[in-house]
This record gives C-alpha cells, sequence and structure tokens, in this order.
C-alpha cells in the first residue's frame, strides 16, 4: 500500500462514503475533500466535514499508519495545527494535537472494496516497460491530450528555471543566456555539457567584440575546447593558434582545461569541429540574434534564421590536416528543430516569464509544427498505442516517462488516474 493510492482514494471519494465513522465512533460526512495541492504541510487543504454533529473546516492529513504521525514528527510542526482528520489505511495509536486534543480518525481500509484494491495492483505490477502499457491504447484521446498538453508546460517550467538561473549567473545578460543555450545545443548529448563550460568561459562582451572576424570567433572557441593543444603543420590551425595567443593576452584570458571533446560515435557532420565552426558563423551573421529569437513565431522563418554553414576551410575538412570533399555543412532542418524545441521555445518561454507576459498559445502553435523526435522511448509508446504527431507530444512523452512512469507515480498521473477509473 502506498500513500498516492490513499489520495487517490480521498481526492476522488473512490471508497464507500455512505455511513462513514470515525475511530472514535462518531459519524462522518465529507462535503468536501479539500484542495489537493502537493505542497509542504498536509495534504488536502480546506476540506469540509461533518463529525458527529458539528461541521468543520480544514486540512486533511494522510498516512499509512496513524503512527506515521510521530514517524514524521507533525506533532512538533505548527503546520499541522488545524488538521481535522487523519485518514490512515490503519489505525494504530491514537493522534493528539500540541493541545492534547484527539485528531478524528477515519480508517480507509473498512471502507475500500477489493476490487478497488486489485486494481489498483493490477496497474503498479511490473510489467516489461511502463506499469499502463496494457491499458495506454484504450485510454480517450482527450484525456491524453489534455495531459500531454499540461506536462508538457511543467517541463517548460523546470527549462525555464534552469534558464533564469543561468540569467542570474550571467549578470543578467540575455544574449549571453542565449551564447551558452545554443553552445550546449550544438554540442548535442555528447559534447553539451563541455560546450556549456566553453561558452561560460569566454565573457560573452568579446564574443560581441570579436563577432566581424570569423577566424577570431573560431580561434576563441576551438582554443577553449582543447582544439588547438596538438601540434598540426595545417596552415589554418597555424593561424587559429597565432590568433588565440593574440587574443588571449589582449583579454587577459586563461587556459582553462576542460575534458576532451568526443569524436566518437558521431556522423562527421556532428564533429565538434564542425558545430563549433558553425555557432561561429552563427554568431558572425547576426548581430541581433536574441532580438531576432525572441520575435519568432513560424518554423519557417527559424529555418530562415538558422540558415548557417562553416567556414571556409572547414567545408573542406572535418578535422586538422585531413581534407575532404567540399560540402557547405549547412545546420538540417532536423538540427534546426531540436534547437527550436531545447533552446528557442524554453528561452521565450523564461524570458516572457520574466516579463511577466503569457505566450503558451503562441508555443504550442510552434510546436505543433515541428516534427516529433525519432527516439526509442517516442517508438516505445507508439508500440503501445500513444503515437507523438508532433514536437509537442513528444516532449511530452519524454516528460511523462522521465517524471511519471519512471518514478512510478501513476496516481499523479491523468492516465493512470483514468485506468483506475475505467476499471470501476
Amino acid at each position: 500500500m502506498k500513500e498516492d493510492f490513499l489520495h487517490y482514494l480521498w481526492n476522488l471519494k473512490k471508497f464507500d462514503i455512505q455511513n462513514l465513522k470515525t475511530t472514535q465512533g462518531e459519524n462522518l460526512v465529507i462535503l468536501h475533500s479539500g484542495h489537493y495541492l502537493q505542497l509542504a504541510g498536509p495534504d488536502f487543504f480546506n476540506s469540509q466535514l461533518v463529525i458527529g454533529d458539528q461541521k468543520w473546516a480544514g486540512n486533511v492529513e494522510i498516512h499509512i499508519k496513524s503512527s506515521d504521525w510521530y514517524i514524521h514528527n507533525h506533532e512538533k510542526d505548527k503546520a499541522y495545527e488545524n488538521v481535522i482528520l487523519h485518514v490512515v489505511w490503519e489505525h494504530d495509536i491514537e493522534i493528539f494535537r500540541e493541545d492534547n486534543s484527539q485528531i478524528p480518525v477515519l480508517e480507509l481500509k473498512k471502507y475500500v472494496t477489493n476490487e478497488s484494491i486489485n486494481n489498483y495492483k493490477a496497474l503498479i505490477s511490473p510489467k516489461t516497460w511502463i506499469y499502463c502499457e496494457n491499458q495506454l491504447a484504450s485510454i480517450d484521446a482527450f484525456v491524453v491530450q489534455n495531459w500531454q498538453e499540461r506536462i508538457f508546460f511543467e517541463r517548460l517550467e523546470r527549462k525555464s528555471k534552469t534558464i533564469l538561473e543561468l540569467f542570474a549567473e550571467l549578470n543578467s545578460d540575455w544574449e549571453a543566456v542565449l551564447f551558452c543555450l545554443l553552445a550546449k545545443n550544438f554540442g548535442l548529448n555528447t559534447n553539451g555539457d563541455l560546450f556549456l563550460k566553453i561558452a561560460k568561459s569566454i565573457p560573452f562582451i568579446i564574443i560581441r567584440k570579436e563577432n566581424t572576424e570569423i577566424e577570431n570567433l573560431e580561434s576563441l572557441l576551438f582554443s577553449s575546447a582543447g582544439l588547438l593543444e596538438f601540434e598540426h603543420e595545417d596552415i589554418y590551425f597555424k593561424e587559429l593558434l597565432t590568433r588565440k595567443k593574440y587574443l588571449f593576452h589582449k583579454y587577459k584570458l586563461e587556459n582553462k582545461t576542460f575534458e576532451q571533446v568526443q569524436f566518437f560515435k558521431h556522423r562527421p557532420d556532428n564533429f565538434p569541429t564542425i558545430r563549433l565552426s558553425q555557432l561561429a558563423n552563427l554568431y558572425c551573421n547576426q548581430h541581433n540574434l536574441f532580438s531576432n529569437i525572441i520575435a519568432l513565431k513560424t518554423l519557417k522563418n527559424t529555418y530562415d534564421l538558422l540558415k548557417v554553414s562553416v567556414s571556409s576551410y572547414w567545408e573542406t575538412h572535418y578535422q586538422f590536416d585531413k581534407i575532404s570533399p567540399k560540402k557547405k555543412k549547412v545546420l538540417s532542418k532536423a538540427f534546426v528543430d531540436l534547437i527550436c524545441i531545447n533552446t528557442i521555445i524554453p528561452l521565450q518561454f523564461a524570458f516572457a516569464k520574466s516579463q511577466g507576459k503569457e505566450i503558451a498559445d503562441e508555443l504550442v502553435q510552434l510546436l505543433q509544427e515541428i516534427q516529433p523526435e525519432p527516439n526509442s522511448i517516442i517508438h516505445k509508446f507508439s508500440g503501445f498505442g500513444i503515437t507523438a504527431k508532433n514536437a509537442l507530444e513528444s516532449q511530452s512523452l519524454l516528460q511523462l516517462k522521465n517524471e511519471y512512469c519512471q518514478k512510478g507515480l501513476c496516481l499523479k498521473c491523468a492516465i493512470g488516474i483514468e485506468i483506475l477509473k475505467n476499471n470501476h
């Protein structure tokens, strides 16, 4: 038995609510279960009950056993002084407030059917991937769509919090925040954290000052990535190394040591050399990038803005000293989609939030233009009956799997609750 199941039962009154009695023998009538806010303090706020002949308004706390009240030290916490009912699965001890008045207790197991318990056990029994995999396909599409939009914004709120923390760390410079977020995105999963460290290590004021020369930006980025540490005969390598010495002296930069960039298992177009050159090229071509990013409303405009390639040297190279057939190496639409999902939309949301503006509808519209990400989690959901048609739906499925399914929070999930409803 878990507390979240008891929360579900109490919240939706999924038990026999007729002829309820407290463990002290008083009649109990539930007028309003209360608000399940999932905050610190009691589980349900502003509940309305009739106990005996007295109407009560206050909070309800839920535990597996009555003795959990003392295990959690609620008797010492003022937040629990206004608890009017203690709902438990098993009553094993009387509970008293600080003034020694006894708290009424409802022992829930007396009023819950075996069918409800069995349905709950069936839902949380081990499956091949997630608990509800066998029932997913039968869930009403309206329920799924509503839940997907809600948990997508949960995901966006979490990303927004990280962005606003970065904003504070970078002295409230939105341009610097964008540069760091883009750098992380350009590094993909393998080099993303390293690219973020590199971006943070170069004061953005230097990027602003040097963005008229692609060689200077490449020199700064490549040197910070450790790509100029080993000698090469290549003329362009020597040019970047010379510029590095000049720029590091000019701005009094320190040689910081990070972990090595990873080439292994990457397709050549995703090599860190190529991605860093594209990032440098982007900042040479766009001098009002943050304003332009914030103003984006459509996917087409995003593709136009991020139509960026590598510098001329990298058109014929993937690594120093190794010539390859000439190729423009423009950012693909699929890569721009990832930038839009992971950088542009979270940044637009965080910026709007900081300005006190609401742009949820605009973001939903933009996300619905983007193709879903082709990854293993999205593929698995499709096999169990939920297919993502766009990026909003694929992002919400990632949130669902990572924050609900993976943590066994079926009874905090609209899909899990719907399954139990349907089984009654």
